[in-house]
């Protein structure tokens, strides 16, 4: 009998039905127990305190650690699709996988328009599954082994075919939520790049992550670090989620010199190296108003318990503060690879060549409060969740057109924010019940978006 075979029997034969067993996720891992709310995730699959102590001390302790190991050294690699495969968290997450290659098999790549890009990571990585929304003129010879779509649900149809186990889902934009979604279908558990599905598709995209108790593992660095500090939580009352936030290339400048910066001037992030898209949302400060809406549905979190922390060094990721006043952090210096690795690897972590933190270098770390009158964006965001609704679509969708048009030098930078105010006070607010809504909501900001910077630029 195979190795493999005897193990799984051996583990079938001698562990405790325990009432939060199943076989969710990575196989023989732990259900939640019924009490625990499904969206609370960072519970969905680790057993609470209770049902741990139903478990003998020795068991837990020598068994299951000996076992587990055991099990995880001998079994088969965990299958993954990369959705978003070029872009800067794609790269990085194929960087984890070339260093793990025991651990994990990349089967599907996907991309919007980089094909000789893609084409040089099918050689690489050998997935069986790749898509590309835009087709290119031909495919070479040599990448003609795995099975190609094109066109715009591309992505999804490579997702389905390739039936992976685990989906990094890293389309920039709403255009990720149609991938989202379709990995809660077929795959065993989320690791969540794409903010904007939770963004505009939040309520929808929980409930049928919890109504298929798939876990959704975050892997924004800010979320990642929330999520790796409520492992400690033990039960405890959290009071409030403190989101750290770099501040952005224009964190220093005068309100009246940031209305013209250039795009050469946003792009300069002075701490993480990112795509276009979500550089200039951090200098606008939109992404840290996007990254608030995204905790609230992945943390369960009403908009009056989560607070943003200026803080440019970002060597804290983000902090969570429990009811006695104690607070517990998670730092690291910055590197998108320690969140990807956490999601990929989770609950284990993957070392690499990580940068240690040299506190006698740093010397001094330092916090402020957010500048809503300079970074006005972000005010709007925290409205926008307030209100509910299709409210976080429209700003969604306005902000996308904005750093669009900034992108392609049809408006200055300082007109982001006019854009955006003007959408949510223009477009009629209404209930988001199905993705249909999400998509309708999202046409009509992007149309006033549109119209407002054909005005400005008149």
């Amino acid at each position: 009998m195979p190795l493999a075979r005897s193990v799984r029997r051996y583990i079938q034969k001698r562990q405790p039905r325990l009432p939060f067993q199943g076989r969710q996720g990575c196989r023989f891992q732990m259900k939640r127990p019924p009490s625990v709310q499904p969206w609370h995730f960072h519970e969905c699959i680790l057993p609470d305190a209770q049902c741990l102590n139903q478990i003998p001390h020795f068991y837990y302790s020598v068994h299951t650690h000996f076992i587990g190991a055991l099990y995880n050294t001998i079994m088969e690699k965990r299958t993954i699709a990369i959705l978003g495969a070029t872009g800067s968290i794609g790269t990085q997450a194929l960087d984890i996988v070339s260093r793990y290659p025991d651990r994990f098999h990349a089967v599907c790549l996907t991309a919007h328009a980089s094909s000789e890009k893609l084409f040089d990571l099918v050689r690489k990585y050998r997935p069986t599954c790749a898509a590309l929304n835009i087709a290119p003129e031909r495919i070479p010879e040599d990448v003609q082994f795995c099975e190609w779509f094109f066109g715009p649900d591309s992505t999804v149809q490579a997702l389905l075919a390739s039936r992976a186990q685990d989906a990094l889902c890293a389309i920039v934009g709403i255009a990720g939520l149609d991938a989202v979604w379709a990995a809660l279908d077929v795959c065993e558990r989320v690791l969540l790049a794409n903010k904007e599905a939770l963004v505009t598709g939040g309520d929808l995209v929980m409930k049928k992550a919890a109504d298929r108790r798939i876990p959704m593992l975050p892997v924004d660095s800010e979320h990642s670090a929330i999520f790796q500090c409520l492992q400690a939580r033990q039960n405890n009352a959290v009071r409030r989620l403190l989101l750290t936030a770099s501040g952005g290339a224009l964190r220093t400048w005068r309100k009246a010199d940031m209305f013209n910066a250039t795009v050469r001037d946003v792009l300069k992030h002075p701490t993480w190296n990112m795509g276009g898209k979500i550089t200039v949302d951090c200098a606008s400060m939109v992404n840290k108003g996007l990254e608030i809406i995204e905790a609230h549905h992945l943390f369960d979190m009403p908009a009056e318990k989560i607070d943003v922390v200026v803080h440019p060094q970002s060597v804290i990721h983000s902090m969570i503060e429990f009811a006695d006043g104690a607070v517990l952090a998670q730092m690291g210096m910055p590197d998108m690879r320690g969140p990807i690795g956490y999601a990929m690897g989770w609950p284990e972590r993957l070392p690499y060549d990580a940068k240690p933190v040299n506190f006698y270098e740093l010397g001094h770390l330092d916090f402020a409060a957010p500048d809503f009158d300079r970074f006005p964006a972000l005010k709007m965001a925290i409205e926008a969740l307030k209100a509910g609704g299709s409210a976080p679509v429209i700003l969604n969708g306005a902000n996308e057109a904005a750093v669009g048009a900034f992108l392609r030098e049809r408006i200055p930078f300082g007109r982001i924010p006019e854009i955006i105010g003007h959408a949510l006070e223009a477009v009629p607010q209404t209930a988001i019940a199905s993705i249909r809504d999400v998509y309708a909501a999202d046409a009509a900001a992007r149309a006033d978006a549109e119209n407002t910077i054909r005005r400005l630029t008149c």
